[in-house]
């Protein structure tokens, strides 16, 4: 979705941007991994997208052996998620880590909507050129890892994640 005048809290936070994150993402421990900055702000809604999983251009990962999540425009359909905010220093960390320089993923602005109603404008990333396949085998055994941040309905849950020990 292109930026349609909803409130952007980067314009407020000079050295900060938001990130709207699926998949694994999600995790407090797996965003940190690169990107220490990542303070949780809210659960979101990104309107029409779907979720979906596939191999870029039809490439099994090495890393995770199977697909990876992404998302496309999908009239009608919604993916919740996480809005991290970030420091702009971890933002070349954050491509990486997607893949961007190799063509994997390519950073997109979204707006996207919390659980208190304000409509935020985001980065976040799309995998290009991909083939649906099935997750791969470690996102299925971050469910439950995953499980904190949804209630049984699937629709997250508005709470910060665990903070990391150490």
């Amino acid at each position: 979705m292109a930026n349609s005048g909803g409130e952007d809290l980067r314009s407020q936070e000079g050295e900060n941007f938001l990130y709207f994150a699926y998949g694994s993402n999600l995790l407090t421990e797996r965003i940190h991994l690169r990107n220490p900055s990542a303070v949780f702000c809210s659960v979101a809604r990104l309107q029409d997208f779907k979720l979906d999983f596939g191999n870029p251009q039809g490439k099994t990962s090495e890393t995770w052996h199977g697909g990876i999540a992404t998302i496309f425009e999908s009239p009608g359909d919604e993916v919740w998620g996480v809005v991290w905010k970030m420091n702009k220093s971890n933002l070349s960390s954050l491509d990486k880590q997607e893949g961007v320089k190799s063509g994997m993923y390519v950073p997109i602005e979204v707006n996207v909507s919390t659980q208190e109603g304000k409509e935020i404008t985001c980065r976040s990333y799309q995998m290009t050129n991909y083939e649906r396949v099935p997750p791969s085998p470690q996102y299925k055994k971050m469910e439950g890892k995953m499980s904190h941040c949804f209630s049984e309905s699937g629709i997250p849950r508005p709470q910060a994640p665990k903070k990391n020990s150490g």
